[in-house]
């Protein structure tokens, strides 16, 4: 680390979030200076000359760990997104087209949006402060590969993924079945990056199947997040040795996904009703595509980018919602997150978390009860209802330092970066990439715990990795 002392950087971080709340009177000032907020802070703790950051490896290979991926997507959607939903609001569409005769007034919504955006702010710095604080200037490596070559992945990836995809057929071992599923597919584009790179076809044939059928397989989901999240994965990836396309295609890329992701989707969903095959709905949506109906597609986009891309919609209704109408909940969601902990063979009368959790989206009239909407909160919103802006502050502050220490103990326990922190941290833990709601993130985190040493010991057993003796 260029300074091992955070102190001056976390206090740099506050400075927006101060000059934000210090405007609070002027709504649309205030939300801009919030918004540019956190570009400041992704800027001073990854970019500037004054950011900490561990010199083990140099940062474009280091770029899977939480200061880094965590943060980028978990701010990038929790802060950066609601650019649209507020344009929107100011009766822009695009940024560009005017979509209102008459000139824009601040009403009450401006003002709640924009303290919904100075909220995303702190949360983003308490985020940061979190990580920095419990960040390990050197990380005690306690394992070594038995092996010098990359062989174990293939049946490390084959078997893992097996399992998880079994998995997904019990209901009651949902828990586990979808870390395991993505450890599987981290090793597969690991494998895949590393055959492309040394030209090994073996690695990367097998690497490439498991890949892509998964790629296929989220294709035909009607969900944008699995398409999306594969593309982060193998670009991350791939991100140490092609850093510079990799950058040059970001922009297209990102481009071409929010144009045409979508429709896409939309049109992949008919496969819901069963009326329709996935296959046969996947081939429609291409279908609509390549007809090129613009006026269709833009519109569908801008419904994307201001209601579903940003979540901060759903947070103005809660913040109008709580605590106007409903006292803070203090810590009823907290207790429920961790009933839910509990084995359902354990407690056979244990709640249902999905009903627990969607009671308070539909009494703050989110979504609707006969609707099939799953409007579930996110890690800020259950925060801010629990115990306000400080109960905001204190959870992202726990939250940050919660996965920077399981970044860090997975590379002790695993014997590095790659497989410790781009395959085990990063596929078991990727729910807290953006977060879900306390019942089902407490669940995420619990299990993956225990699912994560499972895998230590296992391959502690059988030899592929040994203690590492100073």
């Amino acid at each position: 680390m260029q300074n091992s002392n955070p102190t001056r950087l976390i206090l740099t971080l506050y400075l927006p979030v101060l000059v934000s709340y210090s405007l609070i009177n002027s709504p649309i000032i205030s939300y801009f200076v919030a918004w540019f907020g956190s570009l400041f802070i992704f800027y001073t703790t990854i970019l500037s000359p004054v950011a900490i950051i561990n010199q083990d490896l140099p940062i474009h290979k280091q770029i899977m760990r939480p200061l880094f991926l965590t943060q980028l997507v978990f701010a990038g959607f929790m802060c950066t997104t609601s650019i649209f939903y507020f344009m929107d609001h100011l009766g822009y569409r695009y940024l560009t087209e005017i979509s209102y005769g008459a000139q824009f007034k601040e009403n009450e919504q401006t003002a709640i949006i924009a303290s919904c955006q100075r909220i995303s702010l702190l949360a983003h710095a308490a985020l940061v402060t979190g990580m920095l604080l419990v960040q390990k200037q050197h990380i005690m490596i306690k394992s070594i590969k038995t092996f010098e070559d990359d062989d174990f992945l293939i049946w490390l990836s084959i078997i893992v993924f097996g399992i998880g995809s079994l998995a997904q057929s019990f209901s009651g071992l949902s828990q586990i079945a979808l870390p395991l599923t993505l450890v599987g597919i981290s090793c597969a584009a690991v494998l895949f990056v590393k055959g492309f790179n040394i030209k090994n076809i073996k690695y990367l044939g097998i690497g490439a199947t498991i890949f892509f059928l998964n790629f296929l397989h989220a294709s035909l989901s009607g969900y944008k997040e699995p398409i999306i999240i594969n593309i982060i994965v193998i670009a991350c990836v791939f991100f140490p040795y092609y850093k510079k396309l990799i950058l040059y295609l970001a922009i297209p890329v990102a481009y071409v996904l929010l144009y045409f992701l979508p429709t896409y989707n939309n049109t992949v969903r008919q496969s819901w009703s069963g009326e329709v095959s996935a296959e046969e709905a996947q081939s429609e949506a291409f279908e609509n595509l390549s007809t090129r109906n613009k006026e269709k597609i833009e519109e569908t986009n801008w419904g994307f980018l201001t209601r579903r891309l940003s979540e901060i919609e759903m947070f103005t209704q809660f913040v109008d919602y709580v605590p106007s109408h409903h006292p803070y909940y203090d810590w009823e969601i907290v207790e429920h997150s961790l009933e839910g902990l509990i084995p359902r063979i354990f407690w056979s009368e244990k709640p249902n978390m999905e009903t627990v959790s969607m009671q308070r989206v539909y009494d703050a009239g989110v979504a609707h009860q006969t609707s099939t909407v799953s409007a579930k909160t996110r890690p800020v919103v259950d925060a801010y209802l629990s115990f306000g802006i400080s109960g905001v502050f204190f959870f992202m502050l726990l939250y940050g330092m919660l996965v920077q220490h399981l970044s860090d103990k997975a590379e002790e326990i695993f014997g590095g970066y790659e497989l410790g922190c781009v395959i085990m941290f990063n596929s078991i833990f990727q729910g807290l990439w953006r977060g879900n709601n306390f019942e089902f993130m407490f669940n995420n985190i619990f299990w993956g715990y225990v699912i994560m040493w499972l895998l230590f010991y296992l391959l502690r057993t059988i030899k592929v990795l040994n203690p590492k003796f100073d």
